[in-house]
């Protein structure tokens, strides 16, 4: 130890005349902090000698004081470029205490056993666990009677030069690709006999955003509450989806309200950088339906975030858009929660989901238009004493059971004219579709609802239909042929009137769906 302190005075002096004209160095070395981050490898020859070396290794050490735990007076002092210290020992249990010198003296000890012994070694066990975040990272630990340290082969080269390790320690592997790998770990003791053990460890393709179901990943469903997920061919290959697989959910008979299903992303969702936005492509039997999408921390699953949206239309796909801006983004949320037909028990119906994606841009208001998305604002401008809120469905049932609509009131002594319009975020699409169906809710029988589609610069830009209710008090659908329509004319702002040509009693009427069709 007085060696150590010499040696120390000696390289501070040295410091201090070369430097005398810079404090700023002197400084440094005083205010430097002690190692840190200390590990140690034992290594032995197998020849019965009990031949061990010892690798020591930290943060910011410039020297060690090995003591060796076998009664040895005085410890070995090394530097960190030496390597390792050579020591025999007899057959036993030691202690190893390292003490780290930094640069100013500072010190840090490190305390690790280390067993000696020439009988091969016994029950030796391997255990392999995933990286959390990262599909391709591996980590790996041992443990075997007798042993002194393990050498592990990852089975990614042919050639490779093993890995050393003690027991209790963890040691990682990347991998380059997915596939199947044969891990080999062999134990050593102090004797010429070894013992080795393989295990073999799968990496597939991570599961993140966007999930689409097409490639070879191997999705972990979680499901709960008496329905069932699984990976299933689309049932209807046409529209917003084309792809050959989707995920579908069962809700069987009797399935809780709150059944649904999960599954982990191999990958914390930022909500932050990559969107608050996500979308999903359902396909529903029924319009109505509320679906809920949930998001959990992978571990604690009360750190969550939920949105609802609703199906708008029967055995088609749709895009349903849920806006989480509000969730905490450090909740690190790694599941995907669906529930689908919230609030009912099960009856055996089948649901698909596809595409689940993030984006940056909110959803937008465009067709087809339906007014239960939490996410939007649907801003509605009235003109001739007419104005149009979004309430709930006055009467839900028949052709319309979702639970947000429109409602326009021509208020008492409106215009003949009186109506309200609402504008889109992209203009209408009408190169494969020229009919627009609306579903609508009249007091009474034959009044002409108007339905105006116009250009959003230029109204002088503009086309309407009218179509007649038939029935009072219930919903009906009424369709609006706009066949050969000047695409070119950018329509984006639709207006609406009921009771066309007839001054406002105070009345209210509901429409919703306005949507195209052929």
């Amino acid at each position: 130890m007085k060696n150590f302190k010499y040696f120390i005075g000696l390289f501070v002096a040295a410091l201090s005349i070369g430097c005398s004209s810079d404090n700023d160095v002197i400084d440094n070395v005083d205010s430097a902090e002690a190692p840190s981050e200390m590990s140690a490898l034992f290594t032995i020859t197998q020849d019965n000698t009990g031949k061990v070396t010892i690798y020591p290794n930290s943060k910011g050490a410039t020297l060690y004081d090995v003591y060796f735990g076998d009664g040895t007076a005085e410890p070995a002092h090394m530097t960190p470029d030496q390597g390792g210290m050579e020591h025999n020992y007899a057959e036993g249990t030691y202690e190893v205490r390292i003490v780290a010198y930094g640069i100013n003296g500072e010190s840090t000890e490190f305390t690790k056993p280390l067993t000696v012994t020439f009988f091969a070694p016994e029950n030796l066990e391997i255990t392999a666990t995933p990286e959390t975040g990262n599909p391709y990272k591996k980590n790996f630990t041992a443990k075997a009677d007798f042993e002194t340290f393990f050498q592990i082969y990852f089975g990614e080269d042919p050639n490779e030069t093993p890995v050393s390790f003690n027991e209790g320690e963890t040691v990682s592997h990347t991998y380059a690709t997915v596939g199947t790998y044969t891990v080999k770990v062999v134990a050593l003791s102090g004797g010429a006999a070894t013992t080795e053990s393989t295990t073999t460890v799968t990496v597939i393709d991570p599961l993140l955003l966007p999930v689409t179901f097409e490639s070879s990943n191997t999705i972990s469903f979680g499901d709960f509450g008496g329905a069932v997920g699984a990976v299933a061919n689309n049932p209807s290959q046409s529209g917003i989806n084309t792809s050959n697989k989707v995920g579908r959910i069962t809700k069987n008979p009797g399935a809780e309200v709150w059944a649904g299903t999960s599954f982990p992303l191999d990958q914390v969702i930022n909500l932050t950088a990559d969107g608050a936005i996500i979308t999903i492509k359902a396909y529903s039997p029924a319009p109505g339906k509320i679906v809920k999408l949930k998001l959990e921390n992978i571990s604690n699953n009360t750190l969550s975030a939920e949105v609802d949206a609703v199906t708008t239309v029967a055995n088609q796909w749709e895009t349903l858009t849920y806006n989480f801006s509000a969730a905490n983004n450090g909740n690190n949320f790694q599941r995907v929660v669906l529930f689908y037909d919230f609030g009912n028990n099960g009856t055996g119906s089948t649901f698909y989901f596809d595409d689940v994606k993030q984006t940056t841009g909110l959803p937008q208001i465009g067709l087809p238009l339906t007014f239960d998305n939490s996410a939007l604002t649907y801003a509605f401008t009235g003109f001739g004493g007419a104005n149009t809120t979004v309430v709930d469905n006055p009467a839900s049932g028949g052709i319309n059971t979702t639970p947000k609509v429109a409602k326009l009131v021509k208020n008492s002594g409106s215009e003949v004219w009186a109506g309200s319009f609402i504008n889109l975020q992209q203009p209408i699409d009408f190169s494969s579709q020229q009919k627009i169906k609306i579903k609508v809710w009249s007091p009474q029988s034959g009044i002409v609802v108007k339905l105006k589609l116009e250009n959003y610069a230029n109204a002088n830009i503009n086309t309407e239909v009218d179509a007649t209710t038939t029935t009072s008090n219930a919903w009906e659908e009424l369709t609006y042929d706009f066949t050969g329509v000047n695409n070119a004319n950018n329509y984006q702002r639709v207006v609406v009137f009921f009771a066309f040509g007839t001054a406002g009693t105070g009345a209210s009427y509901y429409f919703d769906d306005i949507k195209l069709s052929n």
